[in-house]
């Protein structure tokens, strides 16, 4: 990636909170009235990373990580301790007026959508919010309209809405004004199928037609394996991982799962280098490493003793690699 077009630069970010302490019981309670304890909980620590322009990331790691905090820190809305942050040419909490002109933030457990009014309402008030020019808004809500599917919805309020059409109007909520870069913190949270697809697809689309950043926010690994190009995972507030899905998978993903079908046998059969998982009399699973045993000795090794009629071989699951990179690093 050339750096020279890096859309986001963090530099050394560090954020911490303090946190009241105080233990169970009415005496506890009322002493902790006049006399406070705090703790202090590093949010963050040295994170450090760039982000070019038109790519999509996917923000992992587990509860309390810090990846909250640090889309906050990039989206302006907290000012970090240490530490230096870039986005587009703006520090976000300084040019905050100016710069959230350029970005859209949607986070799936919070709304910016008025919950009584019709949607349309939402958004015409949004546009005079943002200022947005009456024909980059017609353009914008035309399109979006289209691509979300809310021909049918607009003009409904907003607590009558599914969790999947109000998901697909937040969305189109935070790109009325043509941002150049997406947040999206947990944007499918609750989605069934259906939703989850639908939203998928959109953010593909933008992301290639329209060439916004896009950086994602999520516990679906499914999700992530959909749509990111390249995952920065997080956990106790430091940077533990930067780089593709592929490299991951290449790194801890030499697990296979191997599933034979063939005609009736008795006997159990053990293969060298891999591991039996399940046994029947017409079908046969086995575990085994890429970088130990190849896959047609494994085979032919079977075909020794039985009638192979069908042969199905699984990669590990993206969520598997995942723990164990968390595992790696002990979170």
């Amino acid at each position: 990636m050339d750096r020279n077009k890096d859309l986001i630069q963090l530099m050394g970010i560090g954020k911490s909170f303090k946190v009241a302490q105080r233990t169970a019981g009415l005496k506890q309670a009322t002493k902790a009235l006049f006399v406070r304890k705090h703790t202090v909980v590093e949010a963050l620590k040295d994170i450090s990373f760039s982000i070019g322009k038109g790519e999509i990331v996917g923000y992992i790691g587990p509860n309390g990580a810090g990846k909250s905090t640090t889309i906050k820190v990039m989206s302006g809305i907290l000012v970090p301790d240490e530490g230096q942050c870039t986005v587009m040419g703006y520090i976000p909490w300084k040019d905050r007026t100016e710069y959230v002109k350029h970005i859209g933030v949607v986070f799936g457990q919070r709304s910016q959508l008025w919950w009584d009014v019709p949607v349309i309402d939402s958004f015409e008030l949004l546009r005079d919010i943002y200022k947005i020019p009456d024909t980059m808004y017609k353009e914008n809500l035309e399109m979006l309209t289209e691509m979300l599917d809310l021909e049918s919805i607009v003009q409904t309020p907003v607590r009558q809405l599914s969790l999947g059409q109000r998901m697909r109007c937040e969305i189109a909520a935070s790109l009325l004004h043509s941002p150049k870069l997406l947040f999206l913190d947990e944007p499918t949270i609750g989605l069934d199928a259906v939703s989850k697809l639908a939203v998928r697809n959109f953010i593909k689309r933008l992301n290639q037609e329209k060439g916004v950043t896009v950086i994602l926010t999520t516990h679906d690994m499914s999700d992530i394996e959909a749509l990111a190009d390249r995952i920065l995972m997080i956990g106790k507030g430091t940077l533990l991982y930067d780089g593709s899905l592929t490299e991951l998978r290449t790194r801890f993903g030499t697990g296979r799962t191997l599933t034979v079908d063939y005609r009736e046998h008795s006997e159990p059969i053990d293969i060298p280098n891999a591991a039996r998982l399940e046994w029947t009399q017409v079908r046969a699973v086995y575990s085994f490493d890429t970088e130990r045993v190849v896959l047609a000795e494994l085979i032919s090794h079977l075909s020794q003793f039985v009638e192979i009629v069908d042969v199905t071989v699984e990669a590990k699951a993206i969520d598997e690699i995942i723990v164990q990179l968390y595992e790696e690093h002990q979170i």
